[in-house]
């Protein structure tokens, strides 16, 4: 048995869930609502304030649907009560960002500004030079925040870059003359 897939997710009372025909798992809170099909041979009930996932077999194909279908529901609760966030730092003081409506403008010394659009769902919030991505949609959020970390990736020379805030940047030495050369 998965030992992630036999924990029951439980329910807070602020939140309703509700399972549908197809295995159709719709989560309402008080910061939003999500609905998500789940494969249908996946055995998915709800009683007292838990909801319980089951597999049909121990076949290796229902074994890795067990755990994961079980981790998406509890992503699902705890996107509705508390939400998901990832926070991106500009790691050169050149760098600039700016939110304008629902668009990001990203300006990262290259010949041309970045402007990304802001999916529906998300929020996209500067402080300075940390860049914060919050949601509802933890695979959403995650996403974003990979899309914009890809803009520019860390050079391991002089560590410039967008990096995730408390990421450890792993430098590399630069080029060193040998000694006695001239």
């Amino acid at each position: 048995m998965s030992r992630i897939g036999k924990q029951p997710v439980s329910i807070p009372k602020n939140v309703t869930v509700k399972i549908d025909k197809g295995n159709v798992v719709t989560v309402k809170g008080p910061k939003g609502e999500m609905k998500r099909a789940f494969h249908p041979e996946i055995n998915i009930t709800l009683s007292d304030n838990t909801v319980v996932v089951r597999r049909p077999s121990d076949k290796p194909f229902y074994r890795a649907l067990h755990g994961t279908t079980r981790a998406l529901i509890n992503n699902m609760v705890q996107g509705v009560t508390n939400g998901f966030s990832k926070k991106l730092q500009l790691n050169e003081k050149t760098y600039k960002a700016e939110v304008k409506g629902k668009k990001v403008t990203f300006n990262l010394g290259y010949s041309h500004p970045i402007v990304l659009d802001i999916p529906e769902g998300l929020a996209v919030a500067l402080d300075k030079r940390i860049i914060t991505v919050s949601g509802i949609d933890k695979e959403l959020v995650g996403t974003f925040a990979q899309k914009i970390r890809h803009l520019r990736k860390v050079d391991p020379y002089k560590a410039k870059g967008i990096i995730y805030v408390g990421e450890k940047i792993i430098r590399k030495a630069g080029k060193t003359i040998a000694a006695g050369t001239k």
